[in-house]
């Protein structure tokens, strides 16, 4: 069996700070890595920042500095996500790097010795907010629907050109012999709809004259490579590529990516990929987009949710729970301040950390704060609350598997209601106080399993909180603490403070 596993986000452009947006994609990549990485497998965890691009030299110039100084100062802010966000990446490129510069390059290189690199003249709208081509069918009222604030450009100019169209019918076979190629599944439909009605060359340079921020392409000191072409490539340069020995052995990988990512990553990236001779992507995640109070986000409105804000004020656990809770899966969503309090104080507050607050002081009251008696009673339906939860995450369902984490924790705060184990300690029965305790704390130790890779700070207090070490945490293999009966008897549980204490209205 294969243990790696490589995935990786898109790379934002670097011509605004971190957006929420972005927030749940890496949160997301961020879950897959861990998960894997809880399964014994070595995993490379890739994100960074697209620096090349017009959207890009037209920002450095309107703040009047050096293009590469303007890059490095965005290339920090999405940096830093890693410590706000608690991210477990290992890899983050940046296409101004010089490795992915000359791999990039050589990228190019093989694409033109298959054939499928020529020059023309074409006359073409252009969206600069997306850095693509637009037909007049993907218009509205002649502007693009996602960037309506940009006017449209109107191209006309020789450029290199990749043969696309040479592609289509492999693109298909590639949908049809994978199923799960793109998820979820109604954006394969989509893609292949795309392709099956045929498709048209895409520029992959620029003139250097009109905008000389790109790589070079090699052979023409007049062209640099058109954005997409370039940074498309760090999937693989970021694993050493054109180098085949290292790390390219974790190619092929998965890739998240917005809905707005669709074409340029199952399809553009798929045929350039067979162009040059390697191996196409395991397998491609989409995800929606979010709004604010049912608004696209915009600066204009003041509606952009700053995730660095809101992890400031209520953490980046909270945050995380959010993003993977409220917003489904492949799905567009919403964020509101309002929303987000109520989860924090419903499900984080009056939920989870109730359950553990009660659970640790009814264990420190009747049970002289040691775990006694196992019991063979557990939360029902646990063990296939575990399978569903597997099988959730394995398909992205973010949503689907804390809903699972949930309904143990629902169950076990109406076992408490129903046992009552202060009636039955004022009754004189002490081993039935004991053994609805130790399925309490038995069953939170599996909750705090679940969470591990979602919201890993909850789950370490939680399970410090049920007296293992940190040291105990990480000797511990995930496989076996799924199984019945992991919390031994006569561990000493440790009171905690409130694992999100409720916000005030």
């Amino acid at each position: 069996m294969d243990k790696r596993y490589y995935i990786t986000t898109t790379l934002p452009y670097v011509n605004a700070k971190p957006h929420v947006g972005f927030a749940l994609e890496i949160i997301q990549a961020d879950v897959m890595a861990r998960y894997y990485r809880l399964l014994g497998h070595e995993v490379i965890f890739n994100t960074g920042t697209d620096e090349h691009g017009q959207k890009i030299y037209q920002k450095a110039q309107e703040e009047g500095k050096d293009v590469q100084v303007y890059v490095d100062e965005y290339a920090a802010k999405f940096d830093d996500l890693k410590e706000t966000l608690n991210l477990t990446y290992n890899h983050f490129i940046r296409t101004t790097d010089e490795h992915h510069v000359s791999a990039a390059q050589e990228f190019w290189k093989l694409c033109d010795a298959k054939g499928d690199i020529y020059k023309k003249d074409y006359k073409v709208k252009y969206c600069v907010g997306c850095e693509l081509e637009k037909t007049d069918s993907e218009l509205v009222e002649d502007r693009c629907p996602d960037h309506p604030n940009f006017d449209l450009e109107i191209r006309d100019e020789e450029n290199y050109f990749f043969k696309f169209s040479n592609y289509q019918d492999a693109l298909v076979e590639l949908y049809t012999k994978n199923p799960e190629f793109v998820v979820p599944n109604y954006r394969l439909k989509e893609i292949r709809n795309f392709v099956e009605g045929g498709l048209q060359d895409f520029s992959v340079s620029r003139l250097k004259e009109k905008m000389s921020w790109g790589v070079p392409v090699p052979g023409d000191e007049e062209h640099v490579m058109y954005v997409w072409f370039d940074a498309l490539v760090n999937y693989i340069s970021t694993l050493g590529w054109p180098d085949v020995e290292g790390e390219f052995k974790f190619w092929p990988g998965v890739q998240v990516a917005g809905k707005d990512n669709l074409r340029q990553q199952s399809a553009m990236w798929q045929a350039m990929l067979m162009s040059a001779g390697i191996e196409t992507s395991k397998q491609i995640y989409i995800h929606g987009f979010i709004t604010s109070g049912g608004q696209k986000m915009s600066k204009s409105l003041g509606n952009v949710v700053d995730p660095f804000e809101i992890v400031q004020k209520y953490g980046s656990e909270a945050l995380r729970y959010y993003l993977l809770r409220e917003i489904a899966s492949g799905a567009d969503g919403d964020f509101t301040i309002e929303r987000f309090e109520e989860r924090f104080n419903s499900d984080l507050a009056d939920e989870l950390g109730n359950l553990v607050q009660r659970t640790l002081t009814m264990t420190e009251k009747f049970s002289e704060g040691k775990v006694k008696t196992p019991s063979d009673h557990l939360a029902p339906n646990t063990k296939l609350a575990w399978g569903d939860y597997i099988l959730a995450l394995e398909n992205y369902q973010f949503h689907d598997a804390l809903n699972e984490i949930w309904k143990l924790t629902r169950w076990c705060n109406q076992f408490i209601d129903e046992k009552a184990p202060w009636k039955m300690a004022k009754e004189g029965k002490p081993e039935d106080v004991e053994a609805v305790l130790y399925t309490l704390l038995e069953t939170l130790r599996h909750v705090a399993w679940m969470l591990q890779p979602i919201m890993p700070e909850t789950s370490n207090k939680i399970l410090i909180s049920l007296g293992f070490t940190e040291t105990g945490i990480l000797e511990l293999d995930f496989i076996t603490a799924q199984e019945w009966g992991g919390l031994p008897e006569g561990y000493v549980i440790q009171k905690v403070d409130a694992l999100f204490p409720k916000l005030e209205s």
